[in-house]
This record gives C-alpha cells, sequence and structure tokens, in this order.
C-alpha cells in the first residue's frame, strides 16, 4: 500500500503555466517601452513650450529613455523563482558492497573443465 503525503497537494501551490508567465513578461514589457516613448514624446512636448527648469525635466525624461530599455530586458527575461516545496535528497556515502579481505583470508577457486 502506498503511504499518503502528509499534507494534500493544493492547486493553488502549483506553478503558473509557461504560456501565463510568457504573457505576463511580455505585458510586462510592451508597458516598460510604452513609457520610453512617452518620455520621448514628452521631452518634444517640453522643448517646444519651455517650462521652468527645463534641463531638470529634460534629464529625466533623457534619464527614463535610457533606462527603461535596459529594465524591460532585465524584467522581460526574467522567471518567477523555483519554490523549494522539499529539501533536496541527502547523498550519502556509499559503502562497498565486498569489504576488501587480506591474503589470507582469500580462497581462490578453481574451476576445472577436465573431471
Amino acid at each position: 500500500m502506498k503511504k499518503q503525503p502528509e499534507r494534500p497537494v493544493l492547486i493553488t501551490d502549483a506553478a503558473r503555466s509557461q504560456s501565463d508567465q510568457l504573457r505576463s513578461r511580455e505585458i510586462r514589457y510592451v508597458t516598460m517601452m510604452g513609457l520610453r516613448a512617452a518620455c520621448l514624446i514628452l521631452g518634444a512636448v517640453l522643448i517646444s513650450v519651455r517650462p521652468p527648469l527645463l534641463p531638470l525635466w529634460l534629464s529625466l525624461c533623457a534619464a527614463g529613455m535610457v533606462f527603461l530599455p535596459w529594465a524591460a530586458v532585465l524584467i522581460a527575461n526574467d522567471r518567477p523563482p523555483k519554490h523549494k516545496a522539499a529539501p533536496p535528497p541527502r547523498v550519502e556515502k556509499l559503502q562497498p558492497a565486498i569489504e576488501p579481505r587480506t591474503a589470507e583470508e582469500t580462497t581462490h577457486r578453481t574451476i576445472d573443465v577436465e573431471p
């Protein structure tokens, strides 16, 4: 008879499917690249409006345009961490099946074909 596990496995503990993970990463990537495009458009609008502290706003937009693609690629390629449900099995040192014997303890068997 098979031994039953201590706790039942819950379906909510199951990992998300590969397609769900890929879809969520694609959405995050497209969102971050959209923010990058928004920084570019905002920079162009700021240049035409010329608000106070223009260099500060333009440097923030430029930082967004440089930083967001890098972060988007890192986040899009990142998978969720693997869960450690159980500790890895212990590797015990294997003992030899045949113990070494001294020369006195060793008996030799001779197989003779002739009767």
